[in-house]
């Protein structure tokens, strides 16, 4: 065999573990979330709009934003997160000097 044919095999299954296959996992995991939303789920978009979901349609999906209730609807593929977008910082007491 080719000497650069041999060299080229394990490139590519190198490429695969570790660029190809995390990618289809992150895929699956995605989807995964984006298909387990559910009516009154916290949700933050792709551009970073935080709201609560209020309806589940096929590919879309309805949520409220804010105390003034602006209702948003967008797809499901710009759903980025899932849950708390932020969590509220803690009382870690005063500093003592």
């Amino acid at each position: 065999m080719d000497p650069m044919l041999l060299m080229m095999i394990p490139l590519f299954a190198a490429m695969y573990f570790f660029m190809i296959r995390p990618q289809q996992k992150q895929k699956k995991k995605d989807a995964e979330m984006r298909n387990s939303l559910q009516v009154g789920s916290e949700i933050t978009t792709i551009g970073g709009i935080v709201g609560k979901v209020i309806r589940v349609q096929d590919d879309f999906i309805t949520f409220e934003t804010g105390e003034d209730r602006v209702r948003i609807k967008t797809t499901r593929w710009a759903v980025r997160a899932v849950g708390k977008a932020t969590e509220e910082p803690q009382d870690q007491g005063t500093l003592q000097q």
